[in-house]
This record gives structure tokens, sequence and C-alpha cells, in this order.
């Protein structure tokens, strides 16, 4: 049932997407420098494009820059998590050695004391 419920939602993100690009399809001209900055310099790069496209890549950077900035605000907290994650590691291990060490004490009363549980 949620699966169709996703669908229906993407669905309805799609027409949305798609009435928002039908209703913008008037060419705008795209200029890479300033008019008067590009006669100074005699370069112009221009272009002709649909204004939705204009909107869609202005939401898709926008997405891609946010995404950057969150993975770079979270970098201490994956740094601390993996030091922890090597420490409890490293504990583990010592944990293991140690019993190994001591699994069975020589005294057969204490084995039958600290014999693990069946669960």
């Amino acid at each position: 049932m949620r699966r169709y419920l996703r669908y229906a939602g993407l669905t309805a993100l799609a027409l949305a997407c798609l009435t928002i690009a039908m209703a913008n399809r008037t060419v705008v001209t795209l200029s890479l420098l300033p008019d008067d900055l590009a006669a100074l310099l005699n370069w112009q790069a221009r272009t002709e494009v649909p204004v939705f496209l204009v909107l869609a890549a202005g939401v898709g950077i926008g997405l891609a820059l946010g995404f950057v900035w969150e993975w770079l605000r979270a970098r201490k907290h994956r740094k601390v998590a993996r030091v922890q994650t090597r420490a409890v590691s490293k504990l583990e291990r010592e944990l293991a050695a140690m019993k190994d060490q001591t699994s069975l004490p020589d005294d057969p009363v204490l084995a039958l004391l600290e014999k693990p549980k069946a669960r």
C-alpha cells in the first residue's frame, strides 16, 4: 500500500513539474558576462534556453550545494564516530583475548559457575 502511495506522490510531482515546464516555455537569453564587460573583453557567451530549464538548473544546483554543505558540516561527527568505532573494536579484541586467557579457572566448581548459559 505504501508503495502505491509513493508512486501516486511521484506521479503528482511529475505532473506538477510537467505543467510548470509547459507554462514556462518562453525562450530567454542567458549571458555569461554583463554587456559592458563583454564589450570591454570583446567576448560574449550567450545562449537561448526555455525558462523552465533555467528553473530546473537552479533547483539542481541548489540541491547539489546543499548536499555538499551538509556533508562538509557532518565531517566532525563522522570523525568522532570513526574514532569511537576503532576504540570499541580494540576493546572488544582485548576482552576476547582476556576471556581466552582466563576462560576456564583451575577450580572445577568455579568452572561450572562461570560456564556460559545456553539461550
